[in-house]
């Protein structure tokens, strides 16, 4: 499929005044969570409500990191989700649970989001 970067912005659920943007995000649907930079969560006041959450990397190695509550926005597109606080040497993704919550796609060929379409109901 390739690889590609997008912009977002990241902001507090609480208090949506506070926030922050991310100019260059990989677009990973391998990856189940977004991962952001912790000091800049730490900047907009995310807290950390799950710590210590065990994730396995590409290469196999374990490791633990804290998880928060932000709302995540790609253009016209918002969801609020799960975030990792990345860490010095991890890379900033926006990972398949964000992408779902945006009801945004991959289009492979032009390496580029796009709608979803409908969001299938039971």
């Amino acid at each position: 499929m390739g690889t590609f970067s997008v912009g977002c912005r990241i902001e507090n659920s609480v208090d949506r005044s506070r926030g922050t943007s991310v100019r260059r995000i990989l677009v990973d649907t391998g990856s189940e969570y977004t991962w952001v930079s912790g000091a800049m969560l730490d900047k907009i006041g995310i807290a950390r409500e799950k710590k210590d959450v065990e994730f396995v990397m590409a290469n196999g190695q374990r490791i633990t990191r804290s998880v928060g509550f932000a709302i995540v926005r790609v253009e016209k597109s918002f969801t609020i989700d799960e975030i990792v606080f990345a860490e010095k040497g991890d890379l900033l993704l926006l990972g398949a649970r964000s992408l779902e919550g945006l009801n945004l796609t991959v289009d492979p060929r032009r390496k580029r989001l796009v709608a979803a379409g409908p969001v299938l109901a039971a």
